[in-house]
Order: C-alpha cells, then sequence, then structure tokens
C-alpha cells in the first residue's frame, strides 16, 4: 500500500512539474528518468516533438563499467549528456527532475552537467 501512495505523490510532482516546464527549440527541456536500476537523460524539443539528445546509464559507452542508480552515475550520465548537447550546439537549457525531489542523484546530476557546460 505504501509504495502506492508514494507513487502517487511521485506522479503529482511530476504534473505539477510539466505544467510549467516547456522546451522550445531555443532552450529545450532537459528531462530525467530514474529506475531502481538505470539513469535515463533526454534532451527534448517540445514545439517540434523531437528528442536532440540523450544519455543513459545501459548506452554502449557505459558498458564495461559499473553502473546503478546512485549518484555517482548519475554524475557520469549528467556529464556524459552535457557534453553531447554542447556538442551539437545546446547551451541552455530547461531541467526537469520529473516527479523526484531536488536532492541526491537528481543535484549531482544537475551539478555535472552545469561543470560541463549546461545552462539552466
Amino acid at each position: 500500500m505504501q509504495t502506492r501512495k508514494k507513487h502517487r505523490l511521485e506522479q503529482l510532482r511530476h504534473w505539477r512539474v510539466r505544467k510549467k516546464v516547456v522546451g522550445t527549440a531555443e532552450r529545450p527541456r532537459m528531462s530525467v528518468c530514474f529506475t531502481s536500476a538505470h539513469i535515463y537523460v533526454q534532451i527534448i524539443d517540445d514545439s517540434a516533438g523531437k528528442t536532440l539528445v540523450s544519455a543513459s546509464s545501459r548506452s554502449k559507452a557505459m558498458k564495461g563499467q559499473k553502473v546503478g542508480a546512485n549518484a555517482a552515475t548519475a554524475k557520469i550520465i549528467g556529464d556524459a549528456a552535457a557534453k553531447a548537447a554542447v556538442g551539437q550546439g545546446i547551451k541552455s537549457v530547461v531541467f526537469d527532475r520529473g516527479g523526484a525531489r531536488y536532492h541526491g542523484k537528481v543535484k549531482a546530476l544537475a551539478d555535472a552537467a552545469r561543470e560541463a557546460g549546461l545552462v539552466f
């Protein structure tokens, strides 16, 4: 029963964030998703409905490294996503934390992306 309540609260937080956060061509949305085992990041242009850049802990670049849904992996994924975005000419994004609270691995991912050159 507790997990249903926790999931519902996360879903409500996600809707509240998405109501305000919209990505454009000039400033796309950087969406993060954490499962129990992996981390996914997408940089999305909502006006065109296209994913511009993606990075995850399941990508081929992470092959051979010990990964998990933790802060250490979040730093690596945030850095990789930011470098890929800057490589495509994206300098500024809107951060969409999903339903997650801004602490721990979400904060680690955001800080790593900022250090790699993204502005948000």
